[in-house]
Order: C-alpha cells, then structure tokens, then sequence
C-alpha cells in the first residue's frame, strides 16, 4: 500500500484536508523516505491528512453515469472495468473499490474527460 502512495504521488495529485494538512504530509513523506519514519507512522499520516474517498451507492453510480451521458460499455472503458461489472455496481451486486473508486470520485467531481 505505501509503494501505492509513493507511485499515486508521481501520477495523481492528492486531495489534502487543508493546505496545512498538505505541508505535514509532504514533510512526513520526507522524513518516511529518508528511513528515519516508520511504515505504519507514514500510513497514519495519510489517513490524517489526505481526504477520504467516500463509497458510492448504486443510484449515485448510474446518476453520474447518466449525468456524463455515457452508456455503460462507454462508462467501463473509461474506468478501465468491464460493463459487466458497471451493471453490477448500479444493482448493487458489487461495490467499487481501491482505483476504481478513486476515479468514480474524480468523475464525480471533475467530470468523465478527467480520466479520459
């Protein structure tokens, strides 16, 4: 999980509670990096400072998928997932998880282009 924090820090920007949040958390990842930090430490500093994603409801999910005006085939191939499993998240068979959440949230609020 904490090479997944470093890597999502090189690809993604991160979403931080407060701008004071974002300063004790890069100074963290400085002191975690230069191995005076523990792995667990440096793990309760994410969950402190960055913002948390929220799970989504089915209705949520097929709500943002109509607002972008996206079929499902369409939907999937954005979020790199199977239309399949696109139906079973707007059921309620499944629930979105990890990377897949993370980028219903940014959809969500940035729009489908953003992953585009």
């Amino acid at each position: 999980m904490l090479r997944l924090c470093i890597h999502m820090k090189k690809t993604m920007p991160k979403k931080y509670r407060s701008k004071i949040m974002a300063a004790i958390h890069e100074t963290a990842s400085d002191i975690f990096r230069t191995g005076l930090m523990e792995k667990q430490t440096m793990r309760d500093f994410d969950l402190l400072c960055l913002t948390p994603i929220k799970k989504m409801k089915p209705k949520k999910i097929r709500a943002l998928r109509l607002r972008e005006k996206a079929s499902q085939t369409l939907f999937a191939a954005y979020l790199n997932v199977t239309p399949s499993l696109v139906s079973k998240w707007e059921r309620g068979e499944k629930h979105p998880r990890g990377a897949s959440l993370k980028l219903l949230s940014l959809v969500e609020k940035k729009g489908l282009e953003i992953v585009a």
